[in-house]
C-alpha cells in the first residue's frame, strides 16, 4: 500500500479505464498508450470524420491514458518491492 491508493482508485473510478471501445478507436488508442506523444490532430480528425464526438474521442483518450498510467505505476511498485 502508498500514501495515494485512495488517490489512484478515484482516479481509475473517474476515468474507467476499463471501458469499452468501439473498433474504430484500436489504432488511435494504442497509440495514445505507447506513444501518446505521437498523436496527431489528424488522428482526432480521422475519428471525427467517422462520426464520433469531440466528447467521445476525449473520454476513450482519457481512459486509456489512464489505463496505461496505472500499468506503469503497478510496473513502478513492483520493481521497487
Amino acid at each position: 500500500m502508498t500514501r495515494y491508493d485512495d488517490l489512484v482508485a478515484a482516479l481509475s473510478k473517474a476515468a474507467r479505464p476499463d471501458r469499452p471501445a468501439p473498433p474504430a478507436f484500436a489504432a488511435y488508442l494504442e497509440k495514445v498508450r505507447t506513444g501518446a506523444y505521437r498523436v496527431t490532430d489528424t488522428d482526432v480528425e480521422k475519428l471525427k470524420t467517422a462520426g464520433h464526438s469531440e466528447d467521445e474521442i476525449f473520454e476513450q483518450t482519457v481512459s486509456a491514458a489512464v489505463a496505461a498510467g496505472l500499468l506503469r505505476l503497478d510496473a513502478g511498485l513492483k520493481a521497487l518491492g
